[in-house]
Protein backbone atom coordinates (compact mmCIF):
# COMPACT_ATOMS: atom_id res chain seq x y z
CA UNK A 1 0.00 0.00 0.00
CA UNK A 2 1.39 3.37 -1.26
CA UNK A 3 2.23 6.05 1.60
CA UNK A 4 3.71 9.40 1.58
CA UNK A 5 6.82 10.71 3.38
CA UNK A 6 7.87 14.21 3.37
CA UNK A 7 11.24 15.23 3.21
CA UNK A 8 11.90 19.08 3.48
CA UNK A 9 8.19 19.63 2.35
CA UNK A 10 8.71 17.45 -0.66
CA UNK A 11 5.90 14.93 -1.27
CA UNK A 12 6.97 11.65 -2.15
CA UNK A 13 4.56 8.58 -2.89
CA UNK A 14 6.40 5.52 -1.71
CA UNK A 15 5.78 1.83 -2.26
CA UNK A 16 6.31 0.80 0.91
CA UNK A 17 6.70 2.55 4.06
CA UNK A 18 8.10 1.17 7.44
CA UNK A 19 8.32 2.83 10.12
CA UNK A 20 10.18 0.95 13.91
CA UNK A 21 11.28 2.47 17.17
CA UNK A 22 14.99 2.07 18.14
CA UNK A 23 16.05 0.45 21.44
CA UNK A 24 16.96 4.33 22.47
CA UNK A 25 13.54 5.66 21.62
CA UNK A 26 14.30 7.24 18.38
CA UNK A 27 12.28 6.71 15.56
CA UNK A 28 13.31 5.42 12.22
CA UNK A 29 12.26 4.77 8.81
CA UNK A 30 12.70 2.51 6.10
CA UNK A 31 11.06 3.21 2.46
CA UNK A 32 11.15 2.36 -0.85
CA UNK A 33 10.18 4.42 -4.19
CA UNK A 34 9.94 5.13 -7.83
CA UNK A 35 12.27 7.67 -9.30
CA UNK A 36 11.39 9.04 -12.84
CA UNK A 37 14.05 10.40 -15.25
CA UNK A 38 11.83 13.85 -15.09
CA UNK A 39 11.99 13.98 -11.33
CA UNK A 40 15.89 12.44 -11.02
CA UNK A 41 17.51 16.16 -10.66
CA UNK A 42 15.34 17.09 -8.26
CA UNK A 43 15.69 13.97 -6.11
CA UNK A 44 19.11 13.71 -5.89
CA UNK A 45 19.81 17.21 -5.40
CA UNK A 46 17.35 16.80 -1.91
CA UNK A 47 18.98 13.43 -0.66
CA UNK A 48 22.11 15.02 -0.93
CA UNK A 49 20.93 17.61 1.95
CA UNK A 50 21.33 14.82 3.82
CA UNK A 51 19.28 16.13 6.71
CA UNK A 52 15.48 16.31 6.94
CA UNK A 53 12.32 17.34 8.49
CA UNK A 54 10.66 14.38 8.03
CA UNK A 55 6.53 13.73 7.71
CA UNK A 56 4.30 10.85 8.15
CA UNK A 57 0.60 13.11 7.47
CA UNK A 58 -1.09 9.41 7.55
CA UNK A 59 0.67 8.68 10.99
CA UNK A 60 0.47 11.98 12.24
CA UNK A 61 4.43 11.99 12.97
CA UNK A 62 6.91 14.21 11.75
CA UNK A 63 10.53 14.82 13.20
CA UNK A 64 14.04 15.60 12.22
CA UNK A 65 16.31 12.64 10.97
CA UNK A 66 19.06 12.54 8.87
CA UNK A 67 19.99 9.34 6.06
CA UNK A 68 21.30 6.34 7.41
CA UNK A 69 21.39 4.32 4.56
CA UNK A 70 20.33 5.18 0.71
CA UNK A 71 20.64 2.89 -2.41
CA UNK A 72 19.29 2.72 -6.00
CA UNK A 73 19.25 0.30 -8.69
CA UNK A 74 20.20 2.93 -11.37
CA UNK A 75 22.24 5.86 -10.68
CA UNK A 76 21.88 7.41 -13.67
CA UNK A 77 18.21 8.58 -14.90
CA UNK A 78 19.16 11.82 -17.61
CA UNK A 79 18.03 9.38 -20.53
CA UNK A 80 14.31 9.90 -20.73
CA UNK A 81 11.26 7.45 -20.21
CA UNK A 82 13.69 5.70 -17.11
CA UNK A 83 12.55 4.71 -13.84
CA UNK A 84 14.80 3.56 -10.84
CA UNK A 85 14.03 1.96 -7.62
CA UNK A 86 14.93 3.91 -4.62
CA UNK A 87 15.61 2.47 -0.90
CA UNK A 88 15.81 5.02 2.04
CA UNK A 89 16.28 4.66 5.57
CA UNK A 90 16.26 7.27 8.19
CA UNK A 91 16.72 8.02 11.93
CA UNK A 92 15.84 10.30 14.39
CA UNK A 93 18.25 12.67 15.04
CA UNK A 94 18.95 12.18 18.77
CA UNK A 95 17.05 14.77 21.32
CA UNK A 96 19.38 17.48 22.60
Amino acid sequence: MSEIIQLNGRRIETDQLELRSLADGRRQISCDFKVTSDAYHDIAVLLYEMNFRVALPAKDQEFDAVISNYFTDTTNLYKGNEVADYHLELTELAST
